[in-house]
């Protein structure tokens, strides 16, 4: 039996794929990068992402990926739609709020408070390679991400 705990922002290591339990919210509060792989699986994997106030994470499609994106603190407009011209899906998102992106669909999420967005993000399969750590939009963008 694997024991686990995440009680400190060890954010850079990549759990996965071992057997993992988290306080997400905690997790994700404290992590300070654009975006860091948590949890990294065959099937799945969690990233945790800081958007500072007014940024964004860039309009963006997986075509072979679902993703789920929750906020943990702030707040945030979620914009989608079937084009990249024409997002016709538009809901602001405050803590707790989720929402599920399907595989194909393009898709970004604004920053809309006075401080950073703090969320988690589920990709099924994974999206990022195994520890990815992006420090800032500029350094996942120079990676493709």
């Amino acid at each position: 039996m694997h024991s686990n705990h995440y009680s400190s922002c060890a954010c850079a290591a990549d759990h996965g794929p071992e057997p993992f339990a988290a306080d997400l919210r905690q997790a994700a509060c404290r992590s300070e990068s654009f975006r860091t792989a948590l949890w990294t699986g065959q099937h799945l994997q969690l990233t945790l992402m800081c958007i500072p106030a007014g940024g964004e994470i860039g309009l963006e499609m997986h075509a072979d990926t679902d993703q789920l994106i929750r906020v943990e603190s702030g707040s945030a407009m979620v914009q989608m739609g079937p084009c990249p011209e024409k997002p016709d899906f538009r809901q602001c998102l405050g803590p707790d709020c989720a929402v599920f992106i399907p595989a194909g669909t393009w898709h970004n999420i604004i920053s809309t408070g006075s401080c950073p967005l703090k969320i988690c993000s589920v990709y099924a399969p994974p999206r990022h390679p195994r520890g990815t750590v992006h420090q800032t939009k500029a350094v996942a963008d120079d990676a493709g991400d």
